[in-house]
């Protein structure tokens, strides 16, 4: 007996009709001032008007989309967009601007992830060492395919728990930022077969230093693992020129 498909319901057409859409006004396909017609776009994605009307009002939470009366629906330009939007990232980084967001994405964690490192040294609790930990030992076991998705979610658990266990609410809001830049990294094969293993070390490093509690080493092997990424996304933009 063969499992039938669930049929898509609004859900689903909706999220739809926004990643679709999204992506379009990312990569400059419906550019800047461009004018929406609800009913045009109905009959385009074959939805019904409702859910273009959910698309629009997601779209407009991340400053893609304007409605005003007698206007319209307009694409607002790129400075209104919310950058710290995981969608958008994940859309800008498929998009045509991709090293240059990918720079700008990695300056911020150069701003954002030793800082974590060195309050989580100071603040974190046995729980947070734990998944610090767990996760360094998993990207261990997964190591010899770091550009698959098993080596991404031990990466991604890491950075998540870092930044949770800096005990600073506003930086570890900003976990599925850093979680998208990695995800964008495998997602762009951007990422060695094989992770190089200093990173991995530095990451057990990171863990370790958090555990002593000493917030100097934490935060500077956390610098040396945003300056390995740094580097190796130069080297690989550096062997795509030449290809």
């Amino acid at each position: 007996m063969t499992d039938t498909p669930e049929p898509a319901g609004p859900r689903n057409l909706h999220d739809s009709v926004v990643q679709r859409w999204g992506a379009e006004i990312v990569d400059g396909t419906l550019p800047t001032g461009s004018r929406v017609v609800a009913d045009e776009a109905a009959e385009r994605f074959g939805v019904s008007r409702s859910v273009i009307r959910e698309a629009v009002r997601v779209l407009e939470s991340m400053g893609l989309l304007a409605t005003r009366r007698r206007v319209g629906i307009t694409v607002q330009p790129p400075e209104g967009w919310n950058p710290f939007d995981p969608n958008i990232i994940r859309w800008r980084l498929a998009g045509p601007d991709r090293d240059a967001h990918l720079r700008s994405l990695g300056e911020l964690r150069g701003a954002v992830e030793p800082l974590a490192a060195r309050l989580a040294a100071e603040r974190a609790d046995p729980e947070d060492c734990g998944r610090l930990t767990a996760a360094v030992i998993g990207m261990s076991a997964t190591a010899r395919a770091a550009d698959g998705a098993a080596y991404l979610g031990h990466d991604a658990d890491f950075h998540r728990a870092l930044l949770r266990a800096s005990g600073n609410p506003m930086l570890a809001g900003l976990s599925q930022v850093v979680v998208e830049v990695l995800a964008g990294r495998t997602r762009h094969a951007l990422m060695p077969r094989t992770a190089v293993p200093e990173a991995v070390q530095w990451h057990a490093a990171v863990a370790a230093a958090v555990q002593a509690g000493d917030p100097d080493a934490a935060e500077e092997m956390m610098r040396r693992i945003i300056g390995e990424a740094g580097d190796a996304l130069a080297r690989q933009q550096a062997a795509d020129r030449r290809g």
